[in-house]
C-alpha cells in the first residue's frame, strides 16, 4: 500500500491529471457511441483544429513525405468546430444518407499519454479504434493514432483546441468517411 503523505505534490498532480485526461477522453468516446454529437461539441474549443493527414507509402528514410501538409495539401480532414457542428446539424436532420439507417459505433480509446502540461494547455497523445457498423453487413475499422492539444476548461473539466489523427491505414475502403475520431 502506498502511503500517500509521503508521495509529493508533483507526482500527486500527475496522477491526478492522467486520470482526469483520460475520463475526458473516455467520455468523450462514449457520447460519440451513443449519437450524442451535440454534447461532443461542447467538448471542442471555438479555435478547434480538427486535422487528419492522408498517409503515403513511402521509401525508407523518406520520413518527411509520409503525411499531407494541413498547409498546401488535401487532408482526410481539415476543419473547424463550425464545420462540424455543420455535419452534426445535416447528420441530426435524419435524411443524411450515409447514415440511414443509422451506423453503430463503438470508439475504444488506449495508450493515454500526457505528453506536457504547460498552464492550462495539456498535450495527449493517445491511440484509438473505431468500429462502425451499418445495415446487416457493411463493416469499416479505422485503426491509429491521435497527437491532441487539450485547455483546461471549469465547466468540462477540458477542451479539445487541436486533435491531429494519424490513421494506420493509408487506403480508406469505406464509402463515406461519416465518423469523428
Amino acid at each position: 500500500m502506498v502511503n500517500l503523505a509521503s508521495v509529493d505534490s508533483a507526482t500527486l498532480e500527475r496522477v491526478v491529471l492522467q486520470h482526469d485526461v483520460d475520463q475526458f477522453l473516455y467520455k468523450e468516446a462514449r457520447l460519440l457511441d451513443e449519437r450524442r454529437l451535440v454534447e461532443w461539441l461542447d467538448l471542442l474549443a471555438d479555435e478547434l483544429h480538427y486535422w487528419m493527414p492522408m498517409r503515403r507509402n513511402i521509401k525508407f528514410g523518406d520520413w518527411d513525405m509520409e503525411f499531407t501538409s494541413a498547409e498546401t495539401e488535401i487532408n482526410w480532414f481539415d476543419e473547424g468546430k463550425d464545420i462540424l457542428a455543420g455535419r452534426i446539424r445535416q447528420i441530426d436532420t435524419g435524411v443524411h444518407w450515409p447514415e440511414e439507417p443509422v451506423s453503430r459505433f463503438e470508439h475504444l480509446v488506449s495508450n493515454v499519454e500526457v505528453v506536457s502540461a504547460e498552464g492550462d494547455d495539456i498535450r495527449v497523445n493517445s491511440k484509438f479504434h473505431c468500429y462502425q457498423n451499418r445495415l446487416q453487413d457493411e463493416v469499416n475499422q479505422w485503426v491509429g493514432r491521435r497527437e491532441d492539444l487539450l485547455r483546461r476548461d471549469p465547466d468540462t473539466k477540458f477542451k479539445l483546441v487541436k486533435r491531429k489523427i494519424i490513421l494506420a491505414q493509408n487506403v480508406m475502403l469505406p464509402k463515406v468517411l461519416n465518423t469523428f475520431l
